[in-house]
C-alpha cells in the first residue's frame, strides 16, 4: 500500500467583477461549500468555506497539508474524501507520518486533547520531504502569526502555501490574535528571500487567486504604514479609543475586512508602541 505523508503548517486548534450581461439567476448561484482546484500536474487546491489547504500526489503517496478541521471535522472528512477521489494512499492508521513544528509539536503534548493527533516530527527552521520524486521543503521563518507555522516551498514548482500571516488584499485579523510584533516584519522578509513564483494563501480572499512577491510586499507594507500611522497617534496620546476611531489608511480601503478589522488592527498596535509587547 502507498504511504501518506501527513503535514500541518499550524497546531490543530488550529468576487470577482461580474460582467452586466450574466443572467440574473446565474449570480443568484451560492458558492460551493467546498472545492478542489489543479494546479499544477501533481499539486491541488482545495477549499472548504472560507480556508484553504494544499496537497500533492505522488507515486508513492500523498503529502497533504492543513486539515482545516478545527471545530469543522466534517472539512477534514471532506477533504480526505477529495484526496481519495485522486488518489487511494492510506492516512494516520495506515501508517501516515504527521510533521509540523517543533514548537507545536511540545504544545500539543502539554494540551492532551484527545481528538488532536500528536505530531510524529518536530522540525526546526528546515525539514525537507521526499516523496515518489517530489521535494517538498518546510521553511520555519520565524514568529507571526503564531509562534510555530511554516511555510511549504515546493522548489521544482516554485509554488508556496502559506497559512494566515500573509492575506492577500486583506487586513490581517482582528487584533493580530496569538501574533508577534514586531516578528512579523522578519516573517515577510525570509519569505521574499525564498525561491519561489506563486503563493496558495490559507484563505481564499481578492478572488480566490494565487499570491505574489509583490503581494508579500503589500502585505508588509501595510503594516509598515499602519505602525507608522499609530506610533504617532501613541506619541499624541490617542491610543486607543481615539486612535482606533480617527486613524484611515484609504490607500487599502479597497481590502478585504477594511472596515472590519481595521480598528482590531490599530489596537493591537497601540499595545506594542505603548507597551512594547
Amino acid at each position: 500500500m502507498k504511504k501518506l505523508t501527513w503535514r500541518r503548517a499550524l497546531p490543530l486548534l488550529l468576487l470577482a467583477a461580474v460582467a452586466l450581461a450574466v443572467p440574473l439567476q446565474a449570480l443568484a448561484q451560492p458558492t460551493p461549500l467546498f472545492e478542489t482546484r489543479k494546479i499544477t500536474d501533481n499539486v491541488y487546491l482545495f477549499r472548504y468555506g472560507g480556508h484553504q489547504s494544499m496537497f500533492v500526489v505522488t507515486p508513492d503517496g500523498v503529502i497533504a497539508t492543513d486539515p482545516i478541521a478545527q471545530r469543522r471535522p466534517e472539512a477534514a472528512t471532506t477533504y480526505l474524501a477529495e484526496i481519495r477521489k485522486i488518489t487511494q494512499a492510506p492516512f494516520k492508521d495506515a501508517g501516515a507520518t504527521f510533521i509540523a513544528h517543533m514548537n507545536a509539536k511540545t504544545r500539543l503534548e502539554a494540551l492532551k486533547n484527545p481528538d488532536v493527533v500528536i505530531p510524529d516530527i518536530g522540525t526546526g527552521d528546515l525539514h525537507a520531504i521526499e516523496l515518489g520524486g517530489t521535494r517538498l521543503e518546510l521553511h520555519y521563518v520565524g514568529r507571526n502569526h503564531s509562534d510555530n507555522s511554516l511555510v511549504m516551498l515546493l522548489p521544482k514548482e516554485k509554488l508556496l502555501f502559506t497559512v494566515d500571516f500573509i492575506p492577500i488584499e486583506s487586513l490581517q485579523f482582528r487584533d493580530f490574535p496569538d501574533s508577534f510584533l514586531p516578528d512579523f516584519f522578519d516573517s515577510f522578509d525570509r519569505v521574499l528571500a525564498l525561491d519561489w513564483d506563486r503563493m496558495i494563501p490559507g484563505h481564499p480572499y481578492a478572488g480566490g487567486r494565487l499570491g505574489t512577491k509583490d503581494d508579500v510586499r503589500a502585505a508588509k507594507q501595510y503594516m509598515v504604514d499602519l505602525s507608522d500611522a499609530v506610533k504617532q497617534a501613541q506619541l499624541a496620546g490617542k491610543c486607543f479609543d481615539t486612535a482606533m476611531k480617527e486613524i484611515k489608511l484609504p490607500k487599502y480601503e479597497t481590502w478585504r475586512n477594511y472596515d472590519a478589522y481595521l480598528p482590531g488592527n490599530i489596537e493591537r498596535f497601540c499595545e506594542f508602541w505603548g507597551g512594547g509587547f
